[in-house]
C-alpha cells in the first residue's frame, strides 16, 4: 500500500473510494504529519485536528451505505491560505485586528471544496492582509521553505506552498493578484494554477472585492501534481451570485493535443536577468515541449516592462489617476492578445532566481515582473518544477496560455512535469 503523505490527491480519492484507506487514516496521516513538520515552517497558523478527524469518520460511514456516490474528492483532505473565510475555524489573514475573527460560514471555494466531499485540515500564514512581498506577519510571525530554512517560501500564499511542498497537505487553495500563487510555487517546487480572471469566485476571500474593481487577482489550485490541479479546476468554477466578475463559462475537461501547438519562450524578459540555473531549466522545459511535438519560437511580448509600471500603480495608489490606470492596463492588454494571435502558449521564468533568503528586501516590481503581465492580462498561468539550482532549490517555469485556455496551459505543464521530474521531496534541511 502506498503512503498517503506525499501521494497525490486523485490518488487519494481513488484509493479511499476503493476502500484501500480510509478518510479518517489519510486525515491523521496528513495531521500527523503537519505535527512534525510545521514546528519548523510555521506554514499553518490554525489546524482542525477534532473536526477533521470528526468529518473523516463521517465520511467514511457515508461511504460504507449502500448505493451511496461519493463526490470527487471525497475523505481527501486540504489546506487553505487564511485569507478564506471559514466557518467555525478563525480567518485572520495575518492581522492583529482579525485574530479574534471567527466566520460563521464559508468561503465560496472553500464551500465547494466542501461540496467536493475535502476535508479541510488546516489554514496556511500568509503576509498581512494576505499580500505582500514577504511570508512575515505580525500575528504568526513568518514561514520558512522547506527545501532550505534559511530561506523564503515567496509570497503571499507562502504557507500555503511550503506545506504542499512538506507533503502536510495533498491540495491548498491560494489566491494570486500579481505572483502569489505562483512565486511561492516556483520557490517551493509545487505545482499551482492561475485560472482565467473571472472564472472562481473571490466571495468570502479578505482583501480580494472581486468585480470589476480588482482584474488582477484570481483564486487558485495549489499541488504537488499537475493533474491534481486539473481535477479541482472544475469544481472551484462558476458564478456563485454575488462576485459579479465571475463569467458562466463552463470548463473543457477533455485534454488538448500539444502536437502542433504553436509556443512562444522567453527566459529573460529584460527587466530582471535570470542566472544560469532559472534560464537553463526553460530551455529544458521547451525542448520538452518541442519533443512533444510543440512548435517553439523564441519571442516574447511588447510592453513588459509598461505591464511592470501599470502593475506599480496598482500597488501605491498614487502615482496615476484610477482612469488613466485603467487605460493604460487596457492598452496593454490589447497588446497582449495581439501576441497571442500567433501563438497558442508561452513559456517563461517565475522569477530570475530560486527562493530568496528569508526576509530579504527585494523590490515588489523586479520579484513580480515574469508573473504581473499575464496577471494584468488574465492569462491562465501554471507553474510547474523543471529544475534544481546548484544549492539543491526547486526551480519553477510558468506555461501561460490563451484565456479560458486553462486546460491547455495544464496539458503542457502536465508534459513538461512528467518529462523533467516535477515535485521531489523536501529534506527540510537548514
Amino acid at each position: 500500500m502506498r503512503d498517503p503523505i506525499g501521494a497525490p490527491a486523485s490518488w487519494l480519492a481513488r484509493a479511499i473510494r476503493d476502500g484501500r484507506l480510509s478518510s479518517e487514516e489519510v486525515v491523521r496521516a496528513h495531521l500527523q504529519h503537519i505535527g512534525q513538520v510545521n514546528p519548523r515552517l510555521n506554514a499553518i497558523v490554525w489546524v482542525t485536528n477534532e473536526s477533521a478527524i470528526r468529518q473523516a469518520k463521517a465520511a467514511d460511514r457515508k461511504l460504507a451505505k449502500r448505493g451511496y456516490e461519493p463526490p470527487p474528492l471525497h475523505g481527501v483532505p486540504f489546506t487553505a491560505k487564511d485569507i478564506f473565510d471559514t466557518a467555525g475555524v478563525a480567518t485572520t489573514a495575518g492581522l492583529r485586528k482579525l485574530k479574534n475573527n471567527i466566520p460563521d460560514k464559508d468561503a465560496t471555494v472553500i464551500a465547494r471544496m466542501r461540496s467536493a466531499g475535502a476535508i479541510l485540515i488546516g489554514k496556511s500564514n500568509c503576509p498581512p492582509g494576505g499580500t505582500g512581498g514577504e511570508s512575515w506577519n505580525p500575528l504568526h510571525g513568518g514561514t520558512r521553505n522547506p527545501y532550505d530554512l534559511a530561506r523564503s517560501p515567496g509570497a503571499s500564499s507562502s504557507g500555503e506552498a511550503a506545506i504542499i511542498a512538506a507533503a502536510g497537505s495533498p491540495l491548498g487553495i491560494g489566491s494570486d493578484s500579481g505572483g502569489s500563487i505562483r512565486l511561492p510555487a516556483h520557490y517551493c517546487g509545487i505545482a499551482a494554477l492561475k485560472p482565467t480572471t473571472g472564472w472562481v469566485p473571490s466571495t468570502g476571500a479578505y482583501g480580494l472585492v472581486g468585480g470589476l474593481m480588482d482584474p488582477r487577482s484570481q483564486v487558485g489550485p495549489m499541488a504537488r501534481y499537475v493533474n491534481d490541479l486539473a481535477m479541482v479546476l472544475p469544481l472551484l468554477c462558476g458564478p456563485d451570485g454575488l462576485d459579479s466578475g465571475v463569467v458562466p463559462m463552463p470548463p473543457r475537461r477533455r485534454r488538448p493535443k500539444l502536437n502542433g501547438l504553436k509556443v512562444a519562450w522567453y527566459a529573460d524578459d529584460g527587466i530582471a536577468t535570470p542566472n544560469k540555473a532559472t534560464a537553463a531549466a526553460v530551455q529544458a522545459a521547451m525542448r520538452a515541449l518541442q519533443d512533444a511535438g510543440c512548435r517553439v519560437t523564441e519571442a516574447r511580448p511588447s510592453g513588459l516592462a509598461e505591464a511592470r509600471e501599470v502593475s506599480r500603480g496598482y500597488w501605491e495608489r498614487v502615482r496615476m489617476t484610477h482612469e488613466r490606470l485603467i487605460a493604460r492596463l487596457d492598452q496593454f492588454r490589447t497588446s497582449l492578445l495581439q501576441f497571442f494571435g500567433g501563438y497558442d502558449l508561452i513559456l517563461t521564468p517565475v522569477a530570475a532566481e530560486p527562493a530568496p533568503l528569508y526576509r530579504a528586501k527585494i523590490p515588489l516590481d523586479d520579484q513580480y515582473s515574469y508573473t504581473v503581465p499575464y496577471s494584468l492580462g488574465g492569462n491562465p498561468a501554471v507553474v510547474v518544477r523543471a529544475g534544481t539550482s546548484p544549492e539543491g532549490l526547486p526551480i519553477g517555469v510558468q506555461v501561460v496560455a490563451r484565456n479560458w485556455r486553462d486546460y491547455t496551459a495544464l496539458a503542457a505543464a502536465a508534459w513538461i512535469e512528467k518529462q523533467l521530474g516535477g515535485w521531489r521531496p523536501a529534506s527540510l534541511g537548514a
